[in-house]
């Protein structure tokens, strides 16, 4: 199930949304303020966030534009009690997917998100299907007819990463921010070396190829 992060400086607001989102069968994880966000966005793969603007050490703007400078495409879906136009425009401007006003409306907010998801492209499901290849986001596989491999997590990122966007080029640096996170202190030579790996692994398979574009970094393609 897909896993969205809350952040909202007020601790009954914040258990507030976890309620309302595990009731719908998210999967959720807290932060106060933005900078503690980007920290578990470095341990977890998040799908998408609700993020309040007005809040200490790093308020909902900065985190955005944070997260945008990396060319990050994650959804966010800003929660604010600020009802003006210009501060909409100001969220939209810094980099937010949408915008929904405090006294939140569950139903309302549960659409939005949902909405948000299909325009993300992330299918409901969490599968990628390539002729006879099947890519399970839950379960970390790759199954071909009776053929089935688990694997490790940030292979198995990266390879879903690239076969959601087929033919659109990633550089290492992108992949390394959305994959690993942007506070990593691994080096972009990972992203390499997990490619390495990937190309190994399905050396023969004829439904997709992980292609190099010189000078710039890598893309999927399709076969099938």
């Amino acid at each position: 199930m897909f896993h969205i992060l809350v952040v909202d400086d007020d601790k009954n607001t914040r258990k507030y949304l976890s309620a309302v989102l595990e009731a719908e069968k998210y999967t959720v994880s807290l932060a106060s303020n933005g900078k503690e966000a980007l920290e578990i966005m470095d341990r977890e793969y998040i799908d998408l966030v609700v993020l309040d603007i007005m809040m200490p050490e790093m308020d909902g703007y900065a985190f955005t534009k944070e997260i945008r400078a990396t060319n990050n495409t994650l959804p966010i879906l800003m929660v604010s009690a600020k009802q003006m136009p210009a501060d909409r425009h100001q969220g939209f401007l810094a980099g937010s997917d949408d915008y929904i006003t405090k006294p939140i409306d569950e139903t309302e907010m549960i659409l939005r998100i949902k909405a948000l998801f299909r325009r993300a492209q992330i299918a409901s499901e969490r599968k990628i299907v390539i002729g006879d290849v099947t890519l399970d986001y839950d379960s970390l596989t790759v199954r071909r007819k009776d053929e089935t491999q688990e694997l490790p997590q940030k292979e198995f990122q990266l390879l879903y990463k690239l076969l959601s966007y087929p033919g659109k080029i990633f550089t290492r640096i992108q992949l390394m921010d959305e994959i690993w996170g942007a506070e990593s202190d691994t080096g972009w030579e990972t992203v390499t070396v997990h490619i390495g790996r990937l190309r190994k692994r399905f050396e023969g398979w004829d439904e997709f190829e992980i292609e190099s574009v010189r000078g710039l970094g890598y893309k999927a393609v399709k076969k099938v």
